[in-house]
């Protein structure tokens, strides 16, 4: 149990799920699929002496969302929260995001027949705004059979239980554009990080070209940063087919993606400003970030690069599938001093939902994760309850 005295009291419960499913490539360490079998776990907040039919479901495609302050804020206010994890939790290493959607469904079920909710509402937080809006539009539309290196992966027949409603918040288009408005395109080299075409590298010390930066050189940033993540792709891609004709055993391959985590807005506040700080990135001073470890896509093998970083062959790019939701109500959630999320995204994605049923509320100075804002977690645990009350999703506390 965790929450300050004056909050609804509640308990956190472990949920793990098993289904059958055989990998026919062993993609993660462990038995994850090879035994015949797939295992998930997740975290129910469940507050006491507060019956509801109502859970609000997070998950992110490879992080694990339960410590947040947003959930847990909502365990507080007598909500009823899952936070659910993917086959692939805290590493995306070999994440497959068709996969992952399946998982995500796995969740939805076992909220619904096993633990007796009759409403789901997905929270869909940074990189789960879009594995929200992919999954609801394969459950409303069901279309994808193979992922995009050509696996067979049906989610045609997977048996996806639609959400009742979809909240967007603190979100990005897609893993897949979101890394590339971050990658660094001055690397040239992709075996050596230390190659760099000085003209783009807005990190050096002797750097060309300084904040604040003109328009022509943002679009040259940009189109430089769209052609690595082609490079990187057409490798994979050439790499692939290799190992299909040798038909040696060798059927995946693991590799780095060196300084992943350069944009010219994180030093340049004028480039999509709002209120963010300068010199910053959620993973701290970008400068550092762009090479550690942690970065955006450092470790990947080919095919989870096709699924969830290529630009142009990931399927959960976030407003294609926005146009495929024509059904269900959404909140979108905007946090005006975001440290992540690009300010230019969400109104991308507000414009490409087909369903009328669609809200925007942007929260005046609110950053990325809501750390030390008290006042914007309480305007958005507000936003949310009003909504899902106004939307029918939810009945009176």
């Amino acid at each position: 149990m965790t929450a300050p005295s004056t909050a609804c009291a509640w308990d956190r419960l472990p949920i793990i799920i098993k289904f059958a499913e055989v990998s026919k490539v062993a993609e993660t360490y462990g038995f994850v699929g090879t035994q015949g079998h797939t295992y998930v776990e997740g975290q129910r907040l469940l507050p006491r002496d507060r019956p509801s039919d109502t859970v609000y479901i997070f998950m992110h495609p490879s992080s694990t969302l339960h410590l947040l302050p947003m959930p847990t804020a909502l365990a507080d206010a007598g909500l009823h929260v899952i936070c659910a994890a993917s086959r692939y939790p805290k590493n995306d290493s070999a994440l497959i995001m068709e996969k992952v959607v399946y998982d995500l469904g796995q969740h939805i079920r076992h909220a619904r027949e096993v633990l007796g909710y009759k409403k789901v509402i997905l929270v869909g937080w940074s990189g789960g705004g879009s594995l929200s809006l992919f999954y609801q539009a394969q459950a409303e539309a069901p279309s994808i059979t193979h992922t995009p290196a050509g696996d067979e992966y049906d989610l045609t027949r997977a048996g996806l239980s639609p959400a009742d409603g979809i909240i967007f918040i603190a979100a990005h288009l897609s893993r897949a554009e979101t890394l590339t408005e971050w990658i660094d395109p001055s690397v040239t080299h992709e075996l050596d990080p230390d190659t760099r075409d000085r003209a783009l590298d807005i990190y050096a010390a002797d750097a060309l070209q300084r904040p604040p930066f003109s328009a022509d050189f943002v679009a040259q940033f940009r189109a430089a940063q769209e052609a690595r993540n082609r490079r990187i792709t057409t490798w994979v891609q050439e790499t692939l087919e290799r190992l299909r004709r040798k038909n040696d055993g060798e059927t995946e391959r693991g590799f780095v993606v060196h300084r992943t985590m350069c944009d010219v807005r994180w030093i340049d506040p004028s480039v999509d400003p709002n209120g963010r700080r300068p010199n910053w990135c959620y993973l701290g001073d970008p400068r550092v970030a762009n090479s550690a470890p942690a970065g955006l896509g450092r470790f990947s093998t080919l095919r989870s690069w096709l699924s969830q970083w290529s630009i142009d062959h990931s399927n959960a790019k976030g407003a294609v599938n926005a146009t495929r939701i024509h059904k269900t109500p959404v909140l979108q959630i905007v946090n005006e001093a975001d440290d992540a999320v690009p300010a230019t995204h969400n109104p991308v994605i507000h414009k490409a939902l087909a369903t009328p049923d669609r809200e925007y509320v942007e929260i005046k100075g609110a950053t990325h994760y809501y750390v030390g804002q008290a006042d914007q977690l309480k305007t958005c645990i507000d936003t949310v309850t009003d909504w899902s009350r106004r939307k029918g999703l939810l009945a009176g506390l």
